[in-house]
Parts: C-alpha cells; sequence; structure tokens
C-alpha cells in the first residue's frame, strides 16, 4: 500500500498555517504546527543547536511531522483514518488522538495504540469510524472550552477543521 504521508501532509499544513505566537493559545510559539519546545527536542535530538521555530525550515517540519506524528502509526492505518489521525495528533498530541480514536472504536482508552486498537481500526467501517472519530474531537473542544472559557475563540476554528478533515479523510476513503 502506498503511503498517504505527502497528501496528508499538505493538508495538515493548511490547516496549520504560518507562524503563530498568542499568549492564550496552549501551544505557545509555533511555526506550522509545531510548537517551540518540540522544535527544540528535534533539533537537539538530531545534534543541532535550539533555535526559534520560525526559523525551521519545510523539510525539518516534514521530518518532524512524519517521524512524531506520522510513523508511529500512519502507514498501518487505512486512508482516511491516517489522515485524520495524523491531524489530531498534530492539532492535540499523539496521546490525545488515540484516546479519541480508541473512543470512537469502542475499545479501551489508554491512549496507546497497539494490537487491540489496530485490529478494531482493521474491522471498522472506515466511513462510519470517521465520522465516530470526529464526534468525539468535537466533543474534546467542547470540553476545552467548558473547562477553560478562554479557549472559547478558537472553538468555531477547532470545528471548522474537524469538518475540512473529516471531508478531505472521507474523499481519501473513496480513492
Amino acid at each position: 500500500m502506498k503511503s498517504n504521508f505527502q497528501p496528508s501532509l499538505k493538508l495538515v499544513l493548511q490547516s496549520e498555517g504560518g507562524n503563530d505566537d498568542d499568549p492564550v493559545d496552549r501551544g505557545g510559539r509555533t511555526s506550522r504546527g509545531i510548537t517551540q519546545r518540540v522544535y527544540n527536542a528535534w533539533r537537539q535530538m538530531n545534534g543541532l543547536e535550539p533555535r526559534d521555530v520560525w526559523q525551521a525550515s519545510a523539510a525539518e517540519v516534514a521530518a518532524i511531522y512524519k517521524e512524531n506524528y506520522w510513523n508511529p502509526v500512519g502507514d498501518g492505518f487505512p486512508k482516511g483514518i491516517d489522515y485524520q489521525y495524523f491531524d489530531m495528533a498534530v492539532n492535540a498530541g499523539p496521546y490525545r488522538a488515540a484516546v479519541l480514536l480508541q473512543r470512537a472504536l469502542g475499545v479501551a482508552d489508554d491512549g496507546r495504540i497497539g494490537p487491540v486498537t489496530r485490529l478494531a481500526v482493521k474491522e471498522a467501517d472506515p466511513k462510519k469510524l470517521i465520522g465516530k472519530y470526529s464526534f468525539q474531537k468535537a466533543q474534546f473542544y467542547r470540553g476545552l472550552v467548558k473547562s477553560n472559557p478562554t479557549q472559547k475563540r478558537f472553538i468555531k476554528g477547532w470545528i471548522n477543521r474537524l469538518l475540512r478533515v473529516e471531508k478531505a479523510a472521507l474523499k481519501m476513503v473513496n480513492t
């Protein structure tokens, strides 16, 4: 099966946009969805000095996405599900992406993509799973706003992103 990473990366980068340093955004200083903390750690792991994430090259951003958010599960999931999971891993972290996927599947939500979760993904109807996963993501975003009202200003963008991702994921299932 051909990897769906490049098409998924293109879509995630469109969703993530450019540079951001919004004091209300919990991610802090970011560039194309990569936080300063993650960028520094990645550079150090690769024998490089930390530097401003806004200076990250496109190749560095792609490598970070592939290593940290795609490789752990991406090529093992069906097309569409792989993109939807990848997008959520970038948006809220791999642990949260896994928990929400597990809730959509009705398996234990331990945040670890192990054999039980992989089997459930394999046996699921991809279109139905995409819808259930979107529902779980929407619940998560609403919960963020409920627990921290300062996040309310982001809810419309999160839901719009969720809907774009869902639409693109469903389209991928049909290709």
